[in-house]
């Protein structure tokens, strides 16, 4: 991995990664010119093997695979079934939701049924890129929402700059047991929400970022019990490594980060994302 960061330090427990994307990492999907970060993580060449045991080596013992379109949704609950401690979600992405006719809906549907396809995501709303209308990401959320409740899915919302509508339709359409705010993004207040309701928030790179103020005031209120930790991988990596491929082995740069926020040991933090893992995403 001599393209790639170099390892942190293993955590003192073990931890799994909840968003990545393992078919960019490998070249499944091949890099357009305008993603140099995948482009970069793909000149690495690593393996979906290689990466579990990299990401072994520093304790992070899971992953969650998450697709954004009928290939990558086929490609990863594949990938799910053929490796041990990989779990799998599916979904049509809402940059992609004018794709989301009723005949891929199903499929998206009879691929969340399979054993180790765990969640109904990545969906939701994106407001910051306009590749497809307002009107067609709102049906398709509202699509996902009832697949993840006909199948007793997890549900993974992708918000961008879109937390109130987000949070309207989960409302109005009622929300599954069980909801991941994927790469949480929101401030403190929107984070006391997801609390009330109950919704998973799951942090990534970003909370390290200088910047990033509001997602460090959301981790410190967000409760334990709702905690989750991501790469978004290969995007999003944490400091130090911004503007490098992100990768599961990095995940305990965000994880030490968030313990300090929330004022716990490593492990301790571990063994809290670790029992919330399972309630979101059953047994591996």
């Amino acid at each position: 991995m001599s393209k790639l960061p170099a390892p942190p330090e293993p955590l003192p427990e073990p931890v799994f990664d909840s968003h990545c994307h393992l078919d960019v990492m490998v070249g499944t999907r091949q890099a357009s010119s305008g993603d140099p970060v995948a482009q970069a993580a793909q000149a690495a060449s690593a393996s979906v093997r290689s990466i579990l045991e990299d990401a072994r080596s520093v304790g992070v013992t899971g992953l969650v695979t998450i697709g954004y379109d009928l290939a990558s949704s086929r490609w990863c609950a594949r990938t799910a079934a053929e490796h041990d401690r990989v779990l799998a979600g599916v979904a049509i992405h809402p940059n992609e939701a004018h794709a989301a006719t009723p005949e891929a809906l199903a499929e998206i549907e009879a691929l969340a049924g399979r054993p180790e396809v765990r969640a109904v995501g990545e969906t939701g709303l994106d407001y910051f890129r306009d590749w497809a209308s307002k009107d067609d990401q709102h049906a398709s959320f509202r699509a996902h929402i009832e697949i993840a409740k006909r199948t007793g899915k997890a549900l993974v919302i992708h918000d961008r700059d879109a937390h109130d509508d987000v949070l309207t339709v989960l409302a109005d359409e009622g929300a599954p047991d069980k909801v991941v705010f994927h790469s949480y993004s929101g401030d403190a207040e929107m984070a006391k929400k997801c609390a009330e309701a109950g919704y998973f928030m799951s942090f990534s790179g970003p909370v390290t970022y200088k910047n990033a103020g509001h997602l460090r005031a959301a981790a410190a209120v967000a409760p334990l019990e709702l905690l989750l930790v991501e790469t978004d991988a290969p995007y999003l990596p944490p400091v130090p490594h911004r503007g490098k491929p992100n990768a599961p082995y990095l995940i305990p740069l965000t994880l030490r980060c968030l313990a300090e926020v929330k004022g716990i040991q490593a492990a301790d933090l571990c063994a809290a994302i670790s029992a919330n893992g399972v309630k979101v995403f059953g047994d591996w």
